[in-house]
């Protein structure tokens, strides 16, 4: 049923889900929310299944007006919310009804918001994803960033019977000075001074990042003497560090399939959600952990997730 109509969108609104898997041979990548840990919560915040398509926001909200009766939650990047005028909090659920008007303010920290609809935003399955992948024209919502004028759908879903909210001790912080974890490698054995210069050094955030990556500037990376400036393309994960010509790293992110530079390092996926929260200006730090230690990290952080989720549901 219809839910939204978007008054303004904003810059940057999508529809993203858990992300598009099995495709990158063919050059389609995973897409999906970049900060999953945010993403979740919010759907868990509204009772929808982990795998319901949400709206992505990017450092500015959108202005929607609520079609129909249901509960809704941000979570993500800190920004202001107003419900008919009146502030809103983040981090919880919220009823809304016909008529309504929601908006979303600028973010004050953090770079990206999630908000969640009870029953999930209806869009089109496409290679068993809802989410939007804007440089291929697929999913989402026509395959496009959000626009002025678009009526958004939702799947159906009761309502919930008390309101949900997260605990302020569960609720992140997103600072301006981010340490990230991340596995030397694949390619660390094209540098040697350079390994010493990515972790022991701090990165600014360009304004060159995106949903395919991030451009950081700070001291050159330099690659071992004699060796290739480029190396033979081949498939990228997300969190992938390369180090182009100019010798500033890049992260890649979850909209590239595959890359040409020598890759120093890989962000553990532990660490992504905070990559994904990072502003043009912001400083970042590497710490280099082991491959043991970042499987361990991961099955943390999933523990941890899934017992939030579980105590917003017993609520």
């Amino acid at each position: 049923m219809d839910i939204f109509n978007v008054i303004t969108p904003g810059p940057y609104l999508t529809v993203q889900d858990r992300g598009r898997f099995g495709y990158q041979k063919m050059g389609i990548p995973i897409s999906g929310a970049l900060d999953s840990h945010a993403f979740h919560l919010a759907n868990a915040l509204v009772g929808n299944p982990p795998d319901s398509a949400a709206l992505e926001i990017t450092i500015l909200g959108p202005r929607l007006e609520i079609l129909s009766e249901t509960d809704i939650a941000l979570t993500g990047a800190e920004m202001k919310m107003a419900l008919n005028g009146n502030p809103a909090k983040c981090w919880e659920s919220m009823r809304v009804r016909p008529g309504d008007i929601l908006d979303i303010g600028q973010a004050k920290s953090g770079c990206r918001g999630y908000l969640a609809v009870g029953g999930g935003i209806d869009v089109p399955e496409i290679m068993g994803s809802r989410s939007t992948y804007a440089g291929g024209k697929l999913g989402g919502f026509q395959g496009r960033p959000l626009k002025k004028g678009d009526v958004i759908q939702n799947g159906r879903k009761n309502l919930l019977t008390r309101p949900r909210r997260l605990a302020y001790s569960d609720i992140p912080k997103y600072l301006t000075e981010v340490h990230i974890r991340a596995i030397p490698g694949p390619q660390d054995d094209f540098f040697d001074t350079g390994i010493r210069i990515l972790f022991h050094s701090s990165f600014l955030v360009t304004a060159k990042a995106d949903r395919m990556g991030y451009r950081l500037q700070g001291p050159l990376v330099s690659l071992k003497e004699g060796m290739p400036k480029s190396i033979i393309s081949e498939p990228a994960v997300p969190g992938s560090i390369q180090i182009p010509a100019d010798l500033q790293p890049i992260i890649l992110l979850l909209e590239q399939t595959v890359g040409g530079y020598a890759k120093i390092a890989t962000v553990i996926s532990s660490d992504l959600s905070k990559i994904a929260q990072a502003t043009p200006g912001d400083a970042i730090r590497f710490e280099p952990v082991s491959l043991e230690a970042a499987h361990m990290l991961h099955r943390e952080e999933f523990h941890r997730l899934q017992t939030i989720i579980s105590l917003l549901s017993s609520r």
